[in-house]
């Protein structure tokens, strides 16, 4: 095989593993508010066989306190299964869920009405986690939720997973928070929901493969120019 030859198939492995890097972390996405941003943020790590049909994920908030006094607390967690909303107020049925052990928050599932969510035109949540005698999506008590910093993981089975993607399930989460304190409208809640992905990042060790097959293809490329001149 000639230098060109390797050359180029070491790019093309490159490439390839460049590609890998990004699939793998797929299942990792980033919770932005609607209307606070930093405010109201989020990390969740998920994952989803198809076999068990089994959804694991673990939430940790990252939110940035706005002001003295807010908590930016997590006091809700919703799933609505592509397509958005559904016929019946409580979605698709057939789930099971629970909460990993938590010294810091208690989060209780329900497969049942979990209410709607009037800032994404008024989704139909399937299933969710949420705190607080309510048990509704929309309320939620910010004592037994989940402050910056903090994490908790979830377990949840049904055969109504079926047919979806981890994606389509990762992607189809709504995250409550709750005493956002801004200097605009003082204490509020937001509902965050998937932003830009991990996966549509780079990480600089990708970066930094490409970029050297890209200098060693220059500089193969002057050689060759300087040797037919």
């Amino acid at each position: 095989m000639s230098r060109f030859g390797r050359l180029f198939l070491a790019i093309a492995v490159l490439v390839v593993i460049a590609g890998a890097s990004a699939t793998a972390r797929a299942d990792t996405i980033f919770i932005v508010g609607n209307s606070t941003n930093q405010a109201a943020t989020a990390t969740v790590v998920c994952e989803f066989n198809s076999q068990t049909n089994t959804l694991t994920f673990t939430i940790t908030n990252t939110s940035a306190i706005a002001q003295p006094g807010s908590t930016s607390t997590i006091t809700g967690i919703g799933f609505d299964l592509p397509p958005t909303g559904n016929a019946s107020a409580s979605g698709l049925n057939g789930f099971t869920g629970q909460q990993a052990p938590s010294l810091g928050s208690t989060f209780d599932f329900s497969d049942a009405d979990l209410g709607t969510v009037p800032q994404f035109n008024n989704v139909v949540l399937d299933f969710g986690f949420t705190t607080g005698p309510s048990g509704s999506f929309s309320g939620g008590s910010p004592n037994d939720g989940l402050l910056p910093g903090e994490s908790a993981s979830f377990t949840v089975t049904g055969a109504a997973f079926s047919g979806f993607t981890e994606s389509q399930i990762c992607n189809a989460i709504f995250v409550r928070f709750q005493n956002i304190t801004t200097a605009a409208n003082g204490a509020a809640s937001d509902v965050g929901v998937p932003g830009i992905t991990p996966s549509e990042i780079p990480e600089p060790s990708t970066i930094l493969l490409l970029g050297s097959a890209l200098v060693g293809f220059g500089s193969f490329a002057r050689r060759k120019f300087k040797t037919r001149n």
